[in-house]
C-alpha cells in the first residue's frame, strides 16, 4: 500500500480548525492540483470562488443551514460550474453556440466536482483538513446573487480548508462487494444489512455525536422528502434549461 492510497483512505470531514492560517502560495498550490484533474474535452468548466471577506463567509454560513465552521475556517472555497467561459471563447471563433443542454450541466457538474476533489487530496497531503459543504445548494440564488455568478455559472458546493483541531474517526464505507459488480448489476441486500450493523457499532462508539442509529435509517431525510425541490428552476434560471 502506497502513501497516496493511505491517503485517500483516511478521508475525515474537519469541522474544527486552528487559528493557523494557510499560506497564499500553498492555497494556489492546491488549486492547480486541482486543475490536474481529467475534464471533459479539456473544457475545464469551473470557477472556484475564494470567499475573504469575513462578513459574507459569516452569511454563507447561514444561508448553507447554520455551519459555523464556514466562518471560522482558514479558506472558505466555493466550487462553480461554469459554463460560460468555455462557451464564449467558443462564441468568439464564430462557432453558432448551443446553450442549456443537459449534457452541458452534467460536464460543467463533473468537471467541478473532479477539480474539487483533486484540492481535497492536494490538502490532506499537506497537513490541512477539508470539509465540503453541499448546504450551499440550500439557498443557491442568494449566495449566487451575494458572490455576483453571471448565468451560466452555479455553485456546486463549498470548502472548508484549514488546520484541523480535532482527530475524528474514519467513517466507515460500504464493503467493496457492494459497490464492485462483476459483467452485470446484482442485488446487494445482504451486503447493506451488514454495514448497518458496521454504522451502528461505529455510530455508537465514535469520539462525538453518538447516536443510536445505522446507514439506511440515516438515510430517511434524503429520501422521504423532496429534497431541495428549488434546485431545478434555480438551474433553469441559470442558463441551464435542461434541453
Amino acid at each position: 500500500m502506497n502513501d497516496v492510497i493511505e491517503l485517500l483512505k483516511s478521508h475525515r470531514s474537519i469541522r474544527k480548525f486552528s487559528d493557523r492560517q494557510i499560506p497564499r502560495e500553498l492555497l494556489i498550490e492546491l488549486i492547480q492540483a486541482g486543475q490536474g484533474a481529467a475534464t471533459s474535452s479539456h473544457v475545464q468548466a469551473y470557477t472556484v470562488i475564494h470567499v475573504k471577506n469575513q462578513a459574507n463567509r459569516e452569511q454563507i454560513a447561514e444561508l448553507a443551514g447554520g455551519q459555523g465552521y464556514i466562518a471560522t475556517c482558514a479558506d472558505f472555497l466555493v466550487f462553480c460550474a461554469d459554463m460560460k467561459r468555455p462557451t464564449e471563447a467558443s462564441e468568439q471563433t464564430g462557432a453558432n453556440v448551443v446553450r442549456g443542454m443537459t449534457e452541458q450541466l452534467l460536464v460543467a457538474t463533473v468537471d467541478t466536482a473532479l477539480m474539487a476533489q483533486n484540492v481535497a487530496v492536494a490538502a490532506e497531503s499537506e497537513g490541512l483538513g477539508i470539509c465540503y459543504i453541499g448546504g450551499i445548494r440550500n439557498n443557491p440564488q442568494a449566495i449566487s446573487d451575494l458572490l455576483r455568478l453571471p448565468e451560466h455559472v452555479y455553485p456546486v458546493f463549498g470548502m472548508c480548508l484549514g488546520y484541523p483541531e480535532h482527530d475524528p474517526e474514519v467513517k466507515p464505507r460500504l464493503p467493496v462487494e457492494a459497490i464492485l459488480k462483476e459483467d452485470y448489476y446484482t442485488e446487494d441486500g445482504e451486503q447493506v444489512k451488514r454495514f448497518d450493523a458496521t454504522m451502528q457499532a461505529y455510530y455508537q462508539a465514535r469520539s462525538s455525536s453518538n447516536k443510536d442509529t445505522d446507514w439506511s435509517h440515516n438515510l430517511m431525510p434524503l429520501f422521504d422528502t423532496k429534497l431541495r425541490p428549488h434546485m431545478r428552476d434555480f438551474l433553469i434560471k441559470r442558463g441551464f434549461e435542461m434541453k
